[in-house]
């Protein structure tokens, strides 16, 4: 028996659709974050805002902590990119100005916020929490290894260091609050890395 012409011809719509619900649940968790107090972040109110069935969620994340990473995770890689002008100065600071102008939106700081202190009694948001970083401080630390190469730091600098005291500014000011995330602390921070990484 012949296939149905009609049938074969019919394009394939279940990957576009699985695609379109799973974009709307990561919608849905960074527009619950930018409502923090007002909206709680569950499974149940993310898929109620996605319009889609719990299932949904959990057929691709096994909690909610799984899908504020992702979405974060996605804002990230997509907007701060590993950059490579051909000098350290240049990728450190359209990196670090990158990485402070992400924390400074009101859904990645509240995801930051919220991941940081269910992190302190919840194993699974700690792991979820360390893998984020992890990758974080490893495309940090691509661009120093680049500009090491180049003879821009010393052989012996210390690029844990370096990159603690980055992110250190960063986790500091998201946490604590008490100064914003400038281009201008960026900048400044470039220089005081650079300058620290160079020192034989």
């Amino acid at each position: 028996m012949s296939a149905d012409p009609e049938r074969a011809a019919r394009p394939h719509t279940g990957r576009q659709r699985n695609e379109a619900a799973r974009r709307a649940i990561l919608d849905a968790a960074l527009e619950l974050l930018m409502e923090a107090g007002r909206s709680p972040i569950t499974v149940d109110t993310i898929a109620e805002r996605a319009g889609v069935g719990k299932q949904t969620i959990y057929r691709w994340w096994p909690s909610k902590y799984a899908v504020v990473l992702d979405a974060i995770s996605g804002h990230a890689e997509r907007d701060i990119p590993i950059p490579d002008t051909g000098t350290l100065h240049g990728d450190l600071t359209a990196f670090i100005r990158g990485s402070f102008r992400g924390a400074c939106d009101a859904a990645t700081a509240g995801a930051l916020r919220l991941m940081a202190a269910e992190a302190q009694h919840n194993t699974q948001a700690g792991d979820l929490l360390r893998g984020f970083t992890e990758r974080r401080r490893a495309a940090l630390r691509e661009v120093l290894e680049r500009g090491q190469r180049r003879g821009e730091l010393a052989p012996d600098a210390d690029l844990v260091l370096l990159v603690d005291q980055a992110y250190g500014v960063l986790w500091y000011r998201v946490l604590v609050g008490h100064a914003p995330l400038t281009q201008a602390l960026a900048d400044r921070l470039v220089r005081g890395l650079i300058a620290q990484g160079s020192t034989p």
